[in-house]
């Protein structure tokens, strides 16, 4: 019995079934989606629809869930009065499944509004639909209720039940992040670990010498913003006339299986930032992006459709649904058979370029989960500090519980760690640009990059790196008062660590 005197299975029920009920418009068309809120529709000069929202980005101050928060009466009563919102108004229903993997599948239920049906619309887009098994309306994993107009915006989550209720807030993100949430939550139940990260399968030749392809497994953690998108999705620059090829299988959330497995979770689209995108620079994005199938959210569109990715008009979190067919890097599959090489995107201002990491080093890197506050997360304090366990905002449960998880997985998998700073060095007089990185990933996944230990930060650092002149990003050269401001550092991440009363001491000892 909730507190609030309701039981979990008496909101299950409240809702409509969404084949029956007379007011909910079950699994609509994509067109008929477009149409529901083509009053709020501005078209691009792609044909595809732009929408604005009241909400621009996560409101993770307003969202609590029973897991890990003090969740009242209040709470439930939210609960209960989005699934009433639901059987009362006219509601858009569509069910999609995420995820592929036979342990790591799930249909998902989504509830909004016939009006704001275009939440529906850029949702639907990302996952697939459901195998049809002859039954029309099944069972579903998760549920959301999504009520934009409610009068406070409350998000609220009973994880192990699998629902959530959405109040207003009319951002997509939200959709999307309520099921990836429980889809990590219950990686993590079943032995594995839920991962805010991309992955990519690469094919190359190797140090060697042989003309042989070898295949590597890489996985990148990090904040929206960062570059995860950018580096799981580039090509690398390879040989793709000898077979050479990268492939982008998740841009967002995966799971790490004990067996090694990165299990995939959207099968059919991608929400990716869009302010700065240029063709120059990201043709195979930016195609997808302004083809006619992506849904664009809060990006600067002019009353004839001219789209300006490069103003931040509505806000710096501009966004785009697009469909994996149009991404060129996309594979059909979405699992990654194995993981070789995971990276944590850091922009810490006094981090190499790169380093390698021992598992215990590797743990340090995913409890501190370093980076600069972006748009997506807290757009008033965007540019600043942030530590975020995992670089994922959406753990439930013990986060030192997650420290020791990667570590004992990465140490049974014998993956390679690394940290990678794809921001710049000292006061922002060194930029480490997307060419730098592109070319240490490439060149680390080829096997070609000599390591030795760094004196100034001691770290584990490339000494040599075939195509970069790294002996020009070295920290010591380019950060000034380095002693100062390591000392500092080092001081501010054990004080962090000892935050977590379940973390492992051989991780809390290997602060770097």
């Amino acid at each position: 019995m909730s507190e609030s005197g309701k039981t979990v299975q008496s909101l299950e029920t409240a809702l409509p079934d969404p084949a029956e009920a007379d007011d909910v418009i079950y699994n609509p068309s994509m067109d008929r989606l477009r149409e529901f809120s083509e009053h709020l529709e501005t078209t691009t000069e792609f044909g595809s629809p732009s929408y604005v929202s009241e909400e621009r980005s996560r409101n993770a101050d307003k969202t609590k869930n029973a897991v890990d928060d003090d969740f009242g009466a209040a709470d439930y009563d939210r609960i209960e009065g989005a699934f009433a919102e639901a059987s009362e108004r006219e509601m858009v229903c569509v069910d999609r499944q995420m995820g592929r993997h036979a342990d790591h599948s799930y249909v998902c239920r989504l509830y909004v509004p016939k009006e704001f049906g275009r939440i529906a619309l850029a949702w639907s887009k990302l996952f697939e639909p459901v195998e049809d098994d002859g039954d029309s309306t099944p069972d579903p994993d998760f549920v959301t209720v999504q009520v934009p107009d409610a009068d406070e915006i409350a998000i609220r989550i009973l994880p192990d039940e699998g629902l959530t209720a959405v109040l207003g807030s009319d951002y997509t993100g939200e959709a999307k992040k309520s099921f990836l949430r429980l889809f990590m939550y219950y990686a993590k139940k079943k032995g594995g670990l839920g991962l805010h990260a991309g992955s990519k399968r690469v094919c190359l030749t190797d140090d060697s010498g042989e003309d042989d392809l070898k295949t590597v497994g890489q996985a990148f953690l990090g904040l929206s913003a960062t570059g995860k998108s950018t580096l799981t999705a580039h090509g690398l620059w390879l040989d793709e006339e000898s077979g050479e090829s990268a492939t982008m299988l998740q841009d967002d959330v995966c799971a790490l299986l004990p067996d090694g497995t990165v299990a995939g979770s959207e099968g059919h689209g991608l929400y990716v930032k869009t302010i700065g995108l240029e063709e120059e620079e990201q043709p195979a994005l930016y195609r997808a992006v302004t083809d006619e199938s992506a849904v664009l959210e809060n990006v600067d569109v002019a009353d004839d459709g001219a789209v300006d990715f490069d103003s931040d008009r509505y806000t710096s979190n501009g966004r785009a649904v697009i469909e994996r067919d149009e991404l060129s890097s996309a594979g059909e599959d979405i699992d990654l058979g194995g993981v070789d090489q995971v990276f944590f995107i850091t922009r810490n201002p006094v981090m190499p370029p790169v380093a390698k990491l021992t598992p215990e080093e590797a743990a340090v890197a995913f409890m501190l989960g370093e980076s600069i506050q972006t748009s997506a997360g807290d757009p008033s304090k965007a540019g600043e500090s942030i530590r975020v366990v995992g670089t994922n905002p959406f753990i439930m449960g013990s986060k030192g519980e997650e420290g020791n998880r990667f570590r004992d997985l990465v140490a049974d998998l014998d993956v390679d760690c690394y940290v990678l700073n794809t921001g710049h060095l000292g006061e922002g007089q060194k930029d480490i640009g997307v060419e730098e990185s592109v070319t240490i990933l490439r060149e680390i996944a080829r096997g070609t990059v000599e390591w030795s230990d760094d004196e100034a930060t001691g770290l584990t650092t490339p000494s040599e790196v075939p195509g970069l002149e790294i002996s020009e990003f070295a920290v010591a050269d380019n950060v000034a008062n380095l002693d100062e401001k390591l000392a500092k550092l080092r001081t501010e991440r054990r004080t962090h660590l000892d935050t977590f009363e379940d973390l492992a001491d051989d991780i809390r000892d290997a602060v770097y």
